[in-house]
């Protein structure tokens, strides 16, 4: 009996260590993560000559004077910017995981001709760089007439074949075909019954690519930069591109740091806002395994 509470000791004290190792893991992991933008945060708050000096873990005294400086900078719409990468951003995140997930609703509740062509086909698409069809689109959309506007920005999000393979996987394991088949059968038709019945079954996976989304079109640079030519259309990444090929005796780090730093607000806002159906998707896959 001695034994075995000694071995019962041993095994919590093993068992601790590891709890402690896990936590300092976890503790140096989350620091490398958030000290970058706490070095940039710090650096929105230093003037463009003490930042040229190196280093510093003290916030300035020179955050008012960035921020009036940017926005009052006649080359920078930084508002109209902000709202520019709003818009597109906020439309691309809702077109994309509403359209994938009906595309995926479609692959998983019906059976069909050519289904799995159909879907290989879609799998295929995601091997291509978007890089190789933009000569091809940007003169597609120049025959539309569609340049210096939002169009080409946001209704190709529409086909996401990274959203569509996550959102299909995604049914596949919560959503019993029998309950599409029952919605039949009491009379629900099939937009009813993807909109009132699926939707929500499938919320945790459509706020994880809507982040994806939004976040990706936030941060798109090289297709605005070549759609966009209107000074009062352009997103926040060309704004911010613009500031940071400025001349030498123009260019000005705090403002550039701010800049940055107001991007990065918006989507730290939509991922506190999803979040939660982050935690119940986890939470639902846990339990169903």
């Amino acid at each position: 009996m001695a034994d075995q509470g000694n071995y019962t000791e041993e095994s919590i004290v093993r068992l601790r260590l590891r709890q402690a190792m896990a936590y300092v893991t976890l503790i140096v992991l989350t620091f490398i993560c958030l000290f970058p933008f706490y070095i940039l945060i710090v650096n929105s708050t230093r003037a463009h000559p003490e930042i040229q000096k190196g280093f510093s873990v003290l916030v300035g005294g020179s955050f008012v004077n960035n921020i009036r400086n940017v926005l009052s900078n006649d080359n920078l719409p930084v508002v109209r910017g902000v709202l520019n990468s709003l818009f597109i951003s906020s439309m691309s995140a809702l077109f994309s995981t509403y359209f994938s997930a009906l595309t995926a609703f479609g692959i998983h509740a019906y059976d069909f001709r050519f289904k799995k062509t159909i879907f290989s086909f879609i799998l295929m698409i995601m091997m291509v760089p978007v890089q190789v069809t933009t000569l091809g689109f940007i003169q597609l959309m120049n025959s539309f007439n569609l340049m210096d506007t939002y169009f080409p920005l946001i209704v190709p999000t529409i086909a996401a074949p990274a959203v569509f393979f996550f959102m299909k996987q995604y049914m596949e394991s919560i959503l019993p075909v029998a309950i599409v088949e029952a919605a039949r059968i009491d009379g629900s038709n099939e937009f009813y019954t993807f909109n009132k019945i699926v939707l929500p079954l499938v919320k945790p996976a459509m706020a994880v690519q809507g982040i994806f989304a939004f976040v990706t079109a936030w941060n798109n640079f090289f297709l605005p930069a070549l759609i966009i030519e209107s000074k009062e259309k352009k997103t926040l990444p060309i704004l911010i591109s613009q500031l940071r090929s400025a001349d030498f005796l123009r260019f000005d780090m705090g403002q550039v740091y701010i800049l940055i730093t107001i991007a990065i607000v918006p989507v730290a806002i939509v991922y506190l806002i999803l979040s939660k159906f982050i935690i119940q998707g986890i939470a639902m896959g846990s339990v169903k395994g």
